[in-house]
């Protein structure tokens, strides 16, 4: 029996997508298909979803949601092919914004909005016409949560998941819409009073009920599923985690290796890989001509690619930069986001105060989040909390090295350069791929970026670096064999083409063909923490040589650019 999977959520690449979610699900089911899962996605028919979708046909009508009657549709993801099931209503979703109005503020029925959804995913699990009924139903997020428990009320044989992406946000509501919402009585009593209970500090919490009725619980990275069991991250959430610590996981992300590909990138100046960095010179210039920065090859660009928040330590990278470019007269910065409105005036405050050295654009659009990754040299990327994260990921797909916080994702993904203890930067033994930091405050900001400076200045370390970054494993092979390893737990069902065993060996086969691409160099394996280490690192013998002479490789690659 084929296993068959739901994926669940609100946003997925290219249908919708407002940050990290969409493109996890996108790319996590067409790892899946790839692997012999019958996977499909259920997602909102938001406007902007049934204008991209391919071959969109009726299915049926679902009645009697929290929302109202709604219209499943079938259709296609464009490009990948992943089959998706769309729910239509019109009155919930046809909006300009997936969450919030124009001027931010969250829409006032979003709680009814997802429980829609939820209870839709129910339905399909249960069975309607036209659908094939699924194994396991993957709940993504706390827009998704309502799903493992409406499963339950209804009886569904079918196995839950549930993925916690961001537990900031966590969809808590009034108690008094749980009998709108269909929940039953006992289960918004005092949590105390009943372990099935989903309330938490007298509000309805659709994150909590993803936790306490799923059957697996899973996290984006290994590092914040063990960080969420604490009060710093647990957003008030943690004792529950902590009851449910037997069920809960961490697997970290990867990201679509076939999109986010410096070497086939249409949305760059030139193309370029690991093997042949002399097109990431051009990038460079392209994004500083793009964002009014001075022309200049040997100036230290960092990028700034991410919201503009608190969580996102904006406020502290703002008050941090003044001093470095300052202290660095050829130092540049591209900053690439939007969020805050007081952090948005800021962040242009800073671009008029430096002109030529600080470059700002207020929104986001895939083609310059490409441009961005392709054309720095460094990328800033603080937080407070960090589940997983993919812009590192992207960033060191294409070369460009992270000065990030050692939070969650972020320390599991990056393999920190420490200089002392490092001396053979770029031996196989070592396998440093940038930059990690302690603390929160401008100093802490600071003096990791000077770090990622000091080595800038020495090229053959910086390239070094880069070549590790460029080189390591970011797909989804490895992270779908583990959610595959997962769901066999939960059931017979098993992938058509391929037995587990079969996946793990495409894991290396991924090795061996990323090795080939770049001119037979095998692939310089991450170093994890110690503590995690169960295996000595793999030799890697560089058949091919790092363009440039190490002494001048700054200058000459601009040259040949």
């Amino acid at each position: 029996m084929t296993l068959n999977v739901l994926l669940v959520a609100s946003e997925a690449v290219p249908l919708a997508k407002s940050g990290g979610l969409g493109d996890m699900v996108s790319a996590y089911a067409a790892a899946l298909r790839n692997a012999g899962v019958d996977a499909s996605i259920l997602l909102p028919a938001y406007p902007c979803t049934l204008e991209r979708a391919i071959g969109v046909t009726p299915v049926c009508r679902i009645s009697g949601l929290p929302g109202g009657d709604a219209r499943l549709l079938r259709a296609q993801m464009p490009g990948s092919g992943v089959p998706v099931l769309l729910l239509q209503m019109d009155h919930l979703f046809k909006r300009e914004q997936l969450y919030a109005d124009t001027h931010g503020r969250d829409f006032l029925d979003n709680t009814v909005r997802f429980a829609s959804l939820a209870a839709a995913a129910a339905r399909i699990a249960r069975g309607v016409r036209g659908v094939k009924r699924p194994d396991i139903v993957h709940a993504h997020d706390w827009h998704a949560a309502l799903t493992p428990l409406y499963m339950k009320l209804a009886g569904v044989p079918a196995k839950s998941v549930f993925t916690i992406h961001n537990l900031a946000f966590q969809g808590n509501c009034p108690l008094a819409l749980g009998s709108w919402l269909g929940v039953p009585a006992e289960l918004l009593a005092p949590a105390l009073s009943d372990e099935r209970s989903i309330e938490i500090y007298d509000m309805l919490s659709p994150m909590k009920a993803g936790i306490v009725h799923a059957d697996r619980v899973t996290t984006v990275s290994d590092n914040y599923a063990r960080e969420i069991l604490t009060p710093r991250h647990g957003h008030r959430m943690e004792g529950v985690l902590q009851a449910y610590a037997h069920k809960l996981s961490g697997i970290t992300n990867g990201i679509d290796d076939a999109t986010w590909n410096p070497a086939a990138d249409p949305h760059i100046a030139r193309a370029y890989s690991a093997a042949d960095v002399r097109g990431k010179q051009a990038c460079k210039r392209d994004l500083q001509q793009a964002f009014g920065l001075a022309v200049d090859p040997f100036a230290p660009l960092v990028a700034i690619g991410s919201r503009l928040t608190s969580q996102k330590l904006a406020d502290v990278v703002i008050t941090a930069l003044p001093a470095l470019l300052a202290r660095h007269p050829r130092l540049q910065v591209a900053l690439l986001g939007k969020g805050d409105a007081h952090l948005e005036e800021a962040a242009r405050t800073l671009a008029a105060l430096w002109p030529q050295r600080v470059g700002v654009r207020i929104g986001y659009d895939e083609a310059t989040a490409h441009r961005l990754h392709a054309g720095a040299d460094i990328l800033l990327h603080g937080s407070r909390f960090e589940p997983c994260g993919l812009t590192q990921l992207y960033a060191m797909r294409y070369g460009t090295i992270p000065v990030a916080s050692r939070v969650g994702g972020l320390a599991d993904t990056i393999v920190d350069y420490a200089p002392a203890r490092s001396p053979e930067l770029g031996l196989p033994e070592d396998g440093a791929t940038g930059f990690l930091f302690d603390g929160e405050t401008a100093s802490d900001v600071a003096a990791a970026l000077q770090r990622a400076l000091e080595a800038f200045m020495r090229p053959s370390t910086w390239h070094a670096l880069q070549k590790n970054a460029m080189q390591g494993e970011s797909g989804w092979v490895r992270p779908a064999q583990r959610y595959i390893k997962l769901y066999a737990e939960l059931t017979d069902a098993r992938p058509a083409r391929r037995v587990l065993a079969d996946v793990a060996d495409a894991a290396e086969r991924v090795n061996v063909d990323k090795a080939a691409a770049d001119s037979g160099v095998q692939v310089v394996q991450r170093r994890r923490a110690a503590t995690r280490s169960t295996t000595p690192p793999q030799t890697a013998q560089a058949n091919g040589a790092w363009n440039g002479n190490p002494a001048s490789a700054h200058e000459d690659i601009a040259r040949r650019a």
